[in-house]
């Protein structure tokens, strides 16, 4: 379990870190970020959007640390990180699912560039997070 609680830890900063990046100005990897439809982004985040996704994925990555790494016998705060280690585990079940047009499991949009990878790292990516992190709130309850 260390390892997919170290794994999920530097995948969820770098992905936070991609974040900023895009935030300051970036471009790379964005126009597969974005879902389409016939080239139309079908959402425009702007930067103070990406830059509060940036700063929750660093945050997710805080809960796995805490879940984890963090002995929460003794402290305060146990019952708020089992809570959204639960919580989390939810968002990113649901992201993997999706939402039935452009994202997830379920899309109907599969033509476009973004589908192609939804499909092969997004989704897949999306649900074990969603499982890393029931695990992690399970074994801390």
């Amino acid at each position: 379990m260390i390892i997919l609680a170290i794994l999920a830890i530097v995948a969820l900063s770098l992905i936070g870190l991609l974040h900023f990046y895009w935030a300051l100005g970036g471009v790379i990897g964005m126009d597969i970020a974005v879902p389409t439809e016939n080239g139309a982004r079908l959402i425009n985040p702007g930067k103070i959007a990406t830059v509060i996704v940036g700063i929750a994925l660093f945050s997710f990555a805080f809960v796995v640390y805490m879940l984890y790494f963090y002995d929460l016998s003794s402290s305060s705060y146990r019952d708020y990180f089992i809570i959204s280690g639960w919580v989390l585990s939810g968002i990113f079940m649901l992201r993997g699912v999706g939402e039935f047009n452009a994202v997830g499991l379920f899309k109907k949009i599969k033509s476009s560039e973004f589908a192609y990878y939804d499909t092969r790292v997004y989704t897949p990516f999306a649900l074990s997070m969603g499982l890393v992190f029931a695990l992690l709130a399970y074994m801390a309850s």
